[in-house]
């Protein structure tokens, strides 16, 4: 299921702004796909607004660690 697109990726900390279409959760699984990126992670910690939480609601716009280098609109998958 799609949950969000990636807006922007910031190279010197090795993380991603995700604009969410669904919530999300710490310790949920997700899945980056586009161009050639086709990874899967879990969610250890995540901020809005350069906070820290727990959890963050569709319309929201949170940073996230990502393990591989991402691009603007990369699409962000929930996986069960």
């Amino acid at each position: 299921m799609e949950i969000g697109v990636v807006s922007n990726y910031f190279e010197h900390v090795g993380a991603a702004a995700v604009k969410l279409k669904k919530g999300l959760k710490v310790g949920d699984k997700i899945q980056i796909k586009g161009g050639g990126t086709d990874f899967e992670q879990e969610i250890a910690e995540m901020q809005l607004d350069r906070e820290d939480v727990g959890k963050a609601k569709a319309g929201d716009e949170i940073g996230i660690k990502v393990a591989e280098k991402v691009r603007k609109g990369y699409k962000v998958f929930k996986i069960k």
